[in-house]
């Protein structure tokens, strides 16, 4: 018996897409022979893609922008790839950038998904949120983060819940890449050893065997990690 076909990529919508995790699923789409479209709060370094700056925090913002790009020309997939932290303890960090992280991460992420269902309803298409090893075990001085990726984690699986057999619903849950994420971080919060770090590329290959799967088949929850990666399980 020959293997289910797998399943075209199409145009793909990726936030933070300018950079990092999201930079990486840019050209992994492309490679694949699909269209990716950059949301980023800042695309001064994208090129050869269609790109639009907007903070996905703002979600009446960036829930208007994607309802129209969606209306334009449709989406197969949704990769939620931004993301922010602030790290420390939760009486240290000054409540409005708490507060963002989760505006960013979460809210973030439901805004656009909310703008997107239609689109995907459509097109059968699928989603890929991205959690965290921190969605899974929490840790000391990232109360925000931890908040915002356990929700993402919750939502996710509610969310697939909601849209079986309708869309596809993936949660990416990744450890610590070579990205710039942690550059802002106290030198205390950086990673001492980048050797432990995954390569974006990595990752963002697993997120094209997700968007890939036949439309019978839904990778539902994915860790992924570099193999001597201490923050999993």
């Amino acid at each position: 018996m020959s293997a289910p076909t797998t399943r075209p990529i199409g145009r793909v919508l990726i936030t933070g897409g300018a950079s990092g995790l999201g930079a990486a699923v840019v050209d992994a789409v492309r490679d694949a022979g699909g269209t990716p479209i950059v949301l980023d709060r800042s695309i001064e370094h994208v090129s050869g893609v269609e790109a639009h700056e907007v903070d996905v925090s703002d979600t009446r913002t960036v829930e208007r922008l994607v309802g129209e790009i969606a209306a334009d020309g449709g989406l197969d997939a949704v990769v939620t790839a931004a993301g922010i932290d602030r790290c420390g303890r939760l009486s240290d960090v000054p409540a409005e950038e708490w507060e963002k992280v989760v505006q960013v991460n979460l809210l973030g992420t439901v805004a656009v998904v909310r703008a997107a269902l239609p689109a995907l309803h459509s097109s059968h298409g699928r989603v890929v949120t991205v959690a965290s090893s921190l969605a899974l075990k929490a840790v000391a001085d990232a109360t925000a983060y931890c908040a915002s990726k356990f929700g993402v984690l919750g939502f996710s699986r509610a969310l697939a819940a909601e849209t079986k057999g309708e869309i596809g619903v993936t949660t990416l849950v990744p450890s610590g890449m070579k990205t710039k994420f942690f550059d802002d971080r106290d030198e205390k919060y950086k990673p001492q050893d980048d050797s432990r770090l995954n390569d974006p590329a990595l990752v963002a290959n697993a997120v094209m065997f997700a968007l890939s799967q036949p439309e019978t088949s839904e990778v539902r929850e994915l860790v992924i990690c570099h193999a001597e990666e201490d923050s999993w399980p």
